[in-house]
């Protein structure tokens, strides 16, 4: 690993890796940090780039963030977790369940999408534009070129085939806002892929889990409540 990713940690038992969005930080999960660190081992990441965690010299892709996180688990010598991403970070976790599904006890995937063609328009487009322009000034500005990476993580990915979606077996939560950015279609469609996986559609936009944080916690918790100790070890036999 070429770098060493910054987190908040707050209590212990089982540990719960939570996993931002875009352009954000572990900060964002602070509704849930606190909420969850009596029962949890809850650690916030900051992803390469975002934060306080370096950007590294390697690719900034969904894929090498999923990377990174396998690189992080071995470090704090975290054998499997419950895994809650957010946005790009629900699409890393989608990305981890499949790379290294022995280390998944339990997903929780809020707001992610398989591919760029999830996200609605009316919100997909102005990243498109925002995008091309800073690309045409990444060469000459430092500042264009942290843009260009970071519309780019939404403009070229995430390239999950729901196919491959088939091949997770940690028990699962899909959840997203009734007025999300990504299309609820896209949405089911990803619950619909995953063996067993539970939907949960809450009233609010893409951010319920800092805006909604009561609801949201609460679905999250009512699913951990149903999976009992060993469930996750049996279900990968």
């Amino acid at each position: 690993m070429d770098i060493t990713l910054h987190y908040q940690e707050k209590g212990e038992k089982e540990p719960l890796i939570l996993l931002h969005g875009n352009g954000e930080d572990g900060s964002y999960f602070r509704h849930q940090i606190d909420y969850f660190s009596d029962r949890y081992r809850v650690i916030a990441l900051d992803t390469r780039g975002h934060g306080k965690s370096p950007r590294g010299v390697r690719p900034f892709t969904i894929k090498q963030f999923a990377c990174d996180l396998n690189d992080f688990f071995t470090e704090l010598e975290i054998s499997n977790a419950i895994i809650l991403g957010f946005s790009d970070g629900a699409n890393i976790a989608m990305e981890f369940a499949l790379a290294y599904p022995d280390k998944v006890k339990a997903l929780i995937v809020n707001g992610g999408n398989l591919n760029p063609d999830g996200v609605k328009r009316t919100t997909q487009i102005p990243i498109e534009i925002g995008y091309r322009i800073a690309k045409r000034f990444a060469s000459k500005s430092t500042g264009a070129k942290r843009n260009a990476e970071m519309l780019g993580l939404m403009v070229n990915e995430p390239n999950i085939e729901a196919d491959e979606l088939r091949r997770i077996k940690a028990p699962t939560l899909v959840i997203c806002g009734r007025n999300d950015m990504i299309r609820e279609s896209h949405t089911k469609m990803i619950a619909d892929h995953i063996p067993g996986a539970k939907l949960s559609i809450i009233q609010g936009n893409h951010f319920i889990a800092n805006k909604r944080h009561a609801a949201f916690n609460k679905a999250v918790e009512d699913f951990l409540q149903t999976i009992p100790i060993g469930m996750a070890e049996e279900r990968r036999k």
